[in-house]
């Protein structure tokens, strides 16, 4: 992405938002709103510590700034208008935005804190989008304005559509992302490291703290990959003739996240091909179903095509040794891959504003329950694992026998498979892989 075109995208995409805010505050009689930053979170009830902080997504959809206290106030026909509150503190000093390309777009002024409201925004109904219950009473909006829920919901809905600055911030996020998945892949393949020690390769790789990344990276250790979620490193290399790595990180760019996932292998002999052969199917039905991410499909249509494919890999592989009925194929593909397909994505790794229908009883941990429209950005991330307790169930029920539980064995302790890439759904172009120019291959040795 040539970072030079963000200045105009940026100008452009704050003249949309003013756009798509216009009729909504016409529609709930509401003559401006404030969009608080975000307050500082304690650690702990017993101690001084905060977190670091999250900005509230509803701010950060206007601009790039990473501080607690802040306000925009948005009302129609004026230039939206920043409340920069800039303290003295010799405890800590907030890092700079990267970029100051705002200050143009918006009228800045800036505070040594706030403590009324009321002298910046225009007279009337105002609404108020924040994490601080009492905030918009102390600054004096009044109590009924807070996170006023059709107010939230319309605003969740705004971010669905991702305008081309936001695009332009996931392609960035995307790119950054894959200098650390390329890192953690050559250091596979050239050592025994622990988890740990990766997982820093990984923040040293895309120059991002942990407190920058979208979620905590998930960097598994053979076995460990069948822990969905697996944030607890290894700190101690455990040297194997045959070992998978299986790393799920992204990185932010200006806010916006991206969400990769890549597995590699290493070794050879049986229990090493059979898994090559399952990272290789795994692969090749991901970019099959980026294919088929279409305008005007439903998105739980992909997913329930990803439970067939995964049905037609696990039979490639001899993992399931006999054809099954649909009946039991939905309970033998669901033991295997257990999560939804993807979820949406951008200013939060599990974006709003997709999940408004709920899933069909089957497909409880789907996130994504769209139409698939253009502007949408997603991940496709189908993943094939042997989930000790899962497998359990499976065995002692009546789809038992189909299994062949000696290889089931043997590639359990390599944990399992996920590929995951980031879409932008475009109107006439297809789905655009935002992953994929940077990381072409998707897993292997």
């Amino acid at each position: 992405m040539d970072l030079d075109l963000l200045p105009d995208l940026y100008r452009d995409h704050v003249a949309e938002l003013q756009r798509r805010y216009e009729p909504i505050l016409a529609e709930l009689g509401l003559d401006a709103v404030v969009l608080h930053s975000g307050s500082l979170k304690k650690r702990s009830e017993f101690d001084d510590q905060d977190w670091p902080l999250r900005p509230t997504p509803h701010f950060q959809h206007w601009l790039p700034l990473k501080e607690a206290d802040c306000a925009l106030v948005v009302a129609p026909g004026k230039k939206p208008k920043l409340l920069w509150r800039k303290t003295q503190s010799y405890w800590e000093r907030p890092a700079e935005p990267e970029q100051r390309y705002f200050d143009a777009c918006l009228d800045i002024e800036e505070l040594p804190q706030i403590d009324d409201l009321r002298p910046h925004v225009p007279p009337g109904r105002i609404g108020f989008v924040g994490d601080e219950p009492a905030l918009g009473v102390r600054w004096g909006l009044g109590a009924d304005r807070y996170n006023y829920a059709h107010l939230i919901g319309r605003l969740d809905r705004l971010r669905v559509h991702k305008t081309p600055y936001e695009v332009a911030c996931l392609a960035e996020a995307n790119r950054l992302a894959a200098a650390g998945h390329e890192a953690l892949r050559a250091a596979f393949r050239t050592g025994d490291l622990p988890e740990l020690t990766l997982h820093l390769r990984y923040l040293e790789a895309t120059r991002q703290d942990d407190s920058e990344t979208p979620y905590k990276n998930i960097v598994a250790l053979g076995h460990n990959a069948a822990t969905l979620h697996h944030i607890h490193y290894g700190k101690r290399a455990a040297p194997k003739d045959v070992q998978s790595l299986l790393v799920d990180a992204g990185a932010t760019f200006q806010g916006y996240a991206s969400d990769i996932t890549r597995t590699w292998l290493r070794g050879t002999g049986a229990t090493a091909s059979a898994f090559g052969h399952l990272v290789a199917g795994v692969e090749a039905m991901q970019l099959r179903l980026c294919a088929a991410a279409k305008v005007d499909l439903p998105y739980e249509e992909l997913h329930e095509e990803a439970h067939r494919q995964v049905i037609d890999i696990l039979q490639e592989v001899r993992i399931v040794r006999q054809p099954l009925d649909p009946d039991a194929a939905r309970v033998v593909s669901r033991a295997f891959f257990p999560h939804g397909l993807g979820h949406s994505l951008g200013l939060q790794c599990h974006d709003v504003g997709c999940a408004l229908v709920k899933p069909r009883l089957d497909n409880p941990y789907l996130r994504n329950t769209s139409i698939i429209a253009p502007g949408q950005v997603f991940t496709i991330e189908p993943g094939i694992y042997f989930v000790d307790f899962l497998m359990d169930q499976l065995r002692q029920g009546p789809q038992g026998p189909s299994i062949d539980w000696s290889l089931v064995t043997a590639l359990a302790e390599l944990g399992g498979v996920r590929i995951e890439d980031d879409l932008h759904i475009t109107a006439h172009a297809g789905p655009e892989n935002l992953t994929r120019p940077w990381l072409p291959v998707g897993g292997g040795s």
